[in-house]
């Protein structure tokens, strides 16, 4: 990814304000990664690694694997909307936690329950979600064309335990020092004042 914190705009339109605690389920790749971002993020309550877009039937890690499901790896975020709001959870998710311009894929993991899909809970979702999007096409910010998915929420199904906060729990996974780790850093770097101050 290209764009970095003089080049990443921020949303122009927003959720309109509301009160308690609200949820958004997001998919960017492995969910070990986007998981590993959003827990550190001041205004984050929760962070919940499961999966969206199939059935009930074939929500198993073993299944999803074989991109045949219907599934993609997502996670889901409660979150204080007097903290932090939708939209700026969505420029987290566009500039740090994933790359948006490639199908099916991030990185090595290739498949479609790696796609890049922004699942809506109700139309306020859904209008600033398209309205991010067209204004990082507009603006050019990356060099390809952003291929995120907009689709109503059916069902999220929780993941197997041994999946929650991941990273945290296996510090010395490879996969984990190269790619989650660098994106908890960038998450650091672009945006100091996001980053939860106790952990």
């Amino acid at each position: 990814m290209s764009a970095d914190v003089v080049a990443f705009p921020d949303p122009a339109i927003d959720a309109k304000p509301a009160t308690g605690k609200q949820t958004a389920v997001l998919a960017g790749g492995c969910f070990w990664c986007t998981e590993a971002v959003f827990e550190i993020v001041e205004g984050v309550d929760d962070v919940i690694s499961g999966y969206a877009g199939g059935s009930k039937e074939t929500a198993k890690y073993d299944i999803v694997s074989t991109g045949r499901t219907g599934h993609a790896e997502s996670i889901l975020i409660t979150y204080d909307p007097a903290r932090i709001s939708y939209a700026q959870l969505l420029k987290i998710f566009f500039s740090v936690a994933h790359d948006p311009t490639t199908l099916n894929r991030q990185g090595a993991d290739v498949g479609s329950q790696y796609r890049s899909v922004i699942f809506y809970l109700n139309e306020e979702q859904k209008r600033v979600a398209e309205a991010y999007i067209r204004q990082l096409s507009a603006a050019h910010v990356f060099p390809k064309p952003i291929v995120t998915q907009v689709v109503p929420l059916d069902k999220f199904y929780t993941a197997e335990d041994y999946h929650q906060n991941y990273a945290v729990q296996n510090r010395s996974n490879p996969y984990i020092v190269s790619v989650s780790d660098p994106k908890v850093a960038k998450l650091k770097k672009m945006y100091p004042g996001c980053v939860r101050k106790r952990m």
